[in-house]
């Protein structure tokens, strides 16, 4: 099974921390997380196609910053293939009093702007949205997990919606995590809910090389 990539195509990654991974400094161009597991994927799976693999994550953006920089950071670039993920920022933010806080409301509005933005401008890029995640079974009623756990679902609501209405294709890291927390601890894929070790980072990677093979 291989991706839909075409040889001389172009994917870009955009989103927070989990995207970012360095990309900007050490670990430069890619990160050294699911970007950077994606592409080697391809090198290894798909080793004659030629894609371009550009990584834009940004530590601690939340949608509102996507929109801010979406043209210099996407739409230039006019990808092939664009996968989003962001909101794991905006749940924070509006929980625990950021003073720029990025409600379910504010998430939906804006997200849905950026991707009608893209759909009119890029009218052939096809687009992967991969929801937020927190890895964490917290069933304590008040902490600070279960109350993160509490909110998520109203934003990987919204991005489930809007894969629907932009038929984008759609890779569900909540689900598949919590799955995996069935048979393992948390720490076997992040030593906090947020951030994920380089085994979370690769079921993320091998989840959207699947996604992208639909």
């Amino acid at each position: 099974m291989t991706t839909k990539l075409k040889s001389g195509e172009t994917i870009l990654f955009i989103g927070d921390s989990i995207t970012d991974c360095g990309r900007r400094n050490q670990f430069a161009p890619l990160g050294n997380g699911y970007v950077k597991m994606f592409a080697d994927l391809l090198t290894i799976r798909e080793s004659a196609k030629r894609i371009t693999v550009i990584n834009k994550g940004i530590s601690g953006n939340v949608v509102t910053q996507l929109r801010d920089r979406w043209t210099d950071d996407m739409m230039r670039h006019k990808p092939d293939w664009l996968s989003v993920k962001i909101g794991i920022n905006d749940v924070h933010r509006t929980l625990f009093g950021n003073p720029e806080p990025v409600p379910p409301e504010l998430y939906a509005a804006t997200y849905d702007d950026i991707l009608a933005r893209t759909v009119k401008r890029l009218p052939k890029c096809r687009i992967l949205l991969i929801d937020p995640f927190y890895i964490s079974n917290e069933t304590v009623p008040g902490t600070r997990r279960h109350v993160v756990l509490e909110m998520l679902p109203k934003y990987i609501a919204t991005v489930h919606k809007l894969a629907k209405r932009y038929k984008t294709r759609l890779v569900k890291t909540h689900d598949m995590f919590q799955k995996l927390l069935k048979h393992h601890d948390a720490d076997t894929f992040c030593p906090e809910p947020v951030h994920p070790n380089l085994t979370g980072h690769l079921a993320i990677a091998n989840a959207v090389y699947d996604a992208l093979c639909r």
